[in-house]
């Protein structure tokens, strides 16, 4: 089998879990001081059971950029968003938070990852490129996943 060469090629899920344990290594990305208490939007109820949440979305949302580039927070809303539960009435869709998005976008912007442009966020580098820089984490994924 070929070894995958984008992001593309790697299984989403795979890509996001490596992803995100490598922005948490490399400590560039700042935790908020609220990821603990804050929900994902008002159809949540809880907040995140996992504490490595907010760089799972941050690796999600580069991964998104880069796959479809000229997204915003509005787009982030809708994309991470749902059926919001109204007890015994019907369910609605409901937008997910926009600080949460807003947040990561600023933290992505200041490493580099993504630049701003006037249709959105869209991709400053390659992630493999950016990724590499620091580790050999794509051809890690390379090997064990594919």
């Amino acid at each position: 089998m070929e070894a995958a060469r984008t992001v593309k090629d790697v299984s989403p899920h795979e890509f996001v879990k490596a992803y995100a344990a490598h922005l948490k290594r490399s400590g560039k990305i700042e935790l908020p001081p609220w990821t603990d208490i804050v929900k994902g939007g008002k159809l949540k109820e809880l907040p995140p059971y996992d504490p490595d949440w907010y760089y799972v979305r941050a690796a999600s949302m580069a991964r998104k950029i880069y796959l479809r580039g000229g997204l915003g927070v509005n787009a982030f809303r809708r994309i991470y968003g749902g059926a919001k539960r109204n007890g015994s009435r019907p369910r609605h869709f409901c937008r997910s938070s926009g600080s949460i998005a807003r947040h990561i976008l600023q933290q992505l912007q200041n490493v580099n990852i993504v630049d701003l442009d006037a249709k959105g966020y869209t991709a400053n580098l390659d992630l493999c490129d950016v990724i590499t820089a620091n580790l050999d984490l794509c051809d890690v994924i390379h090997a064990r996943f594919l």
